[in-house]
């Protein structure tokens, strides 16, 4: 990795006050035989609360404590995507995914690593993603994953409604790793018990999302990159209307785009 000059990547009053950093080529993870490369800050930083929400605006992604954004010079397939929470309709499709999962309910939580997250985690992987970059995560690794945050975090963990009697003694069920922003709620990663996968448990908690930030009075929910021909990000364009930010601002994103 370099440092870079990133003033066609970045906003020029962010070049101003950090250091950005771009990565070596490596073999893109989403669509075979390209190779991408990204432009990266760290924010474990003063500010990094403001910093992270400007950054979010402009396209980028959080993990751990790195804010990180596409800068691929022959491709732009990666794309930052958010859902428009007023313009956002409860379709009928949404309305029976919403139906199946009810017996679930969300607790917020602090952004601490337990290790029943750690092996609900480790249960999606291995069914969802078997061979993906995160299959062979230790219980630290993602402590540092969840506690490193520098930003406002939370843990959603979704579990059955106890008056439900699924018998399944309260355990965890879903839990989504989200950060709290200005103006909106940014879904940094979520996973399920693999096995509830026919209820569509991943679009759940986007359409939870979406309930929630209405409820707080936020207009956006960020769900970061979307891929057009990816089997693994490609299901983003299905929460429409969708926002797509083109390098310079968001717009919406347009039927024949997708």
């Amino acid at each position: 990795m370099k440092e870079t000059d990133t003033k066609e990547i970045i906003p020029a009053d962010f070049v101003r006050k950090m250091k950005f950093y771009l990565t070596s080529p490596q073999p893109c993870p989403y669509l075979p035989g390209r190779m991408e490369r990204k432009v990266f800050a760290n924010l474990a930083v003063d500010g990094a609360v403001g910093l992270n929400d400007s950054l979010t605006r402009s396209g980028f992604r959080r993990s751990q404590t790195i804010a990180y954004r596409p800068a691929c010079k022959t491709c732009g397939a990666c794309r930052s995507v958010r859902i428009d929470v007023a313009a956002f309709k409860m379709s009928r499709r949404w309305r029976k995914v919403l139906a199946r999962n009810a017996v679930m309910e969300r607790e917020a939580n602090t952004a601490r690593a337990t290790r029943e997250q750690f092996r609900l985690l480790k249960r999606y992987l291995d069914v969802r993603h078997p061979g993906g970059g995160m299959t062979d995560m230790e219980i630290r690794d993602y402590a540092g994953m969840v506690d490193a945050s520098p930003v406002e975090t939370v843990v959603f963990e979704y579990r059955n409604k106890l008056e439900a009697g699924a018998g399944d003694d309260g355990a965890l069920q879903a839990a989504a790793l989200t950060d709290v922003l200005r103006d909106g709620l940014s879904m940094v990663y979520s996973f399920y018990r693999p096995e509830l996968a026919d209820r569509s448990v991943g679009s759940f908690m986007v359409l939870d999302h979406v309930r929630l930030a209405a409820e707080l009075g936020l207009p956006y929910v960020y769900l970061g990159y979307w891929v057009r021909g990816s089997d693994k990000m490609g299901y983003k364009a299905d929460f429409t209307p969708l926002e797509v930010f083109d390098g310079e601002d968001w717009r919406p994103l347009r039927q024949e785009e997708i």
